[in-house]
């Protein structure tokens, strides 16, 4: 039986260990992994050399060069560490996503410094999710420090660590690379998210590439040629458009409201005096639990070809980018979400409530698989809080320490 005592000894480990744990981030932040390009192997060995000096052997899966090309990224290695304890018991898995978008403009501290200043640590991927690198592994380090004390409890099963790099291309190099590859089939999962709530649904993602096609002309006679950015605005509006009239589907899922539309990126045109004969539009659409894919995608589409057919001359081409679908509860997940509930009341002082996010994760490529799972790690209590995907993105250290001990006690109890 679990006693609190128990609870006390894998929280004062951390305690003691706290300041490594911060140091071990910082080694993580301080190399970049910037998706685009995603050249993240050298990453994925840098934790792996750190991992090791915990006296673990990381497995380094590497994604064959072509598929990863393929996917428009630049190298990937996935990483697993496997401790078991006991025979018997479940296997938890812990994963978390070493790639990050590019840090931008508008930086008040180094980016990849990991500089920490009034109890903040601060550089890209430092809250999302290099931070739960440290949260999981030294929640399990706390683990196995507590199994190997003389009066221990009996733990069973083990822990994997699944440390993937492919979460802002849509995981399918990631996690469900190492899925499909037969690398891992854990019982439960606990992937990469906030301390102050534990998430059992999010959002899909739908991202679509829009290439409209005009003819070039010079400048000075723009009569002979067709203007693809005109082509574009009138597109662009149309999609802008849909956002009004996504407000009224609402989703039922506590901490997710409305479907929406954004287009993050727009290349075109040669030369200011040429009139630009291709314009490429790239969108995300965010989709609720309750939506159905096909649909979405299908409305989209129409709404594109009416908005070109009101430009003469115009053609479009529409490629899907991403399709990620959205997370609903998988029976089986109630230990995590009461085991996260528990420990997040007596070590943060308030309710940890069970959510749902407007984000879209790797997870779902889990529970695709029937493996139950949740999202809890370090974080503030939004997204916004913590600058992720922008400038001067931070994590509350303290933040960093409560949620350690809150997935180190997890982990006991699902273990016994």
């Amino acid at each position: 039986m679990t006693t609190s005592s128990d609870y006390q000894a894998l929280d004062a480990w951390i305690d003691a260990h706290f300041d490594e744990e911060v140091r071990f981030l910082q080694a993580l932040v301080q190399v970049p992994t910037d998706t685009p390009p995603g050249n993240n192997a050298p990453h994925a060995q840098r934790t792996a050399e750190l991992l090791q000096g915990f006296g673990w052997q990381a497995e380094q899966h590497a994604v064959p060069e072509a598929e990863v090309r393929d996917h428009g990224l630049t190298s990937l290695t996935n990483l697993i560490v496997r401790r078991r304890f006991a025979a018997g018991g479940l296997t938890v898995a812990l994963n978390a996503h070493g790639d990050v978008v590019p840090p931008g403009e508008g930086w008040t501290h180094d980016p990849y410094g990991g500089e920490v200043v009034d109890g903040k640590l601060y550089g890209r991927a430092s809250a999302v999710s290099k931070s739960d690198f440290a949260t999981f592994s030294f929640a399990l380090r706390a683990l196995e420090a507590l199994a190997a004390q003389a009066e221990a409890p009996a733990i069973k099963g083990g822990v994997e660590l699944h440390f993937t790099y492919d979460e802002e291309f849509g995981g399918e190099m990631g996690p469900g690379w190492l899925l499909r590859q037969g690398l891992t089939k854990p019982d439960l999962l606990i992937a990469a998210g906030f301390s102050y709530e534990v998430v059992t649904a999010h959002n899909g993602c739908l991202q679509m590439e829009v290439t409209v096609h005009g003819l070039m002309a010079h400048a000075a006679i723009p009569h002979t040629g067709i203007d693809a950015l005109q082509g574009a605005v009138v597109i662009l509006n149309a999609l802008y458009a849909q956002n009004t009239a996504y407000k009224a589907i609402t989703s039922k899922v506590p901490g997710i409201t409305h479907p929406y539309l954004n287009v993050g990126r727009i290349e075109g045109g040669t030369n200011t005096n040429v009139v630009p004969g291709k314009v490429v539009l790239k969108l995300d659409r965010r989709m609720i639990p309750e939506e159905d894919p096909v649909a979405v995608e299908a409305d989209i589409r129409r709404v594109i070809m009416e908005a070109a057919a009101t430009c003469p001359g115009i053609t479009v081409d529409v490629k899907r980018l991403l399709l990620a679908k959205s997370l609903q509860p998988l029976p089986g997940n109630a230990p995590l979400v009461e085991a996260i509930q528990k420990h997040g009341q007596t070590v943060f002082g308030q309710a940890i409530p069970n959510m749902g996010t407007p984000l879209y994760t790797d997870v779902r490529l889990y529970c695709a698989q029937g493996i139950p799972a949740v999202i809890y790690g370090a974080g503030p209590r939004t997204v916004f809080e913590s600058n992720a995907k922008r400038a001067d993105e931070h994590l509350v250290l303290e933040d960093l320490r409560k949620a350690t001990k809150v997935v180190a006690r997890t982990l006991l109890d699902l273990l016994r």
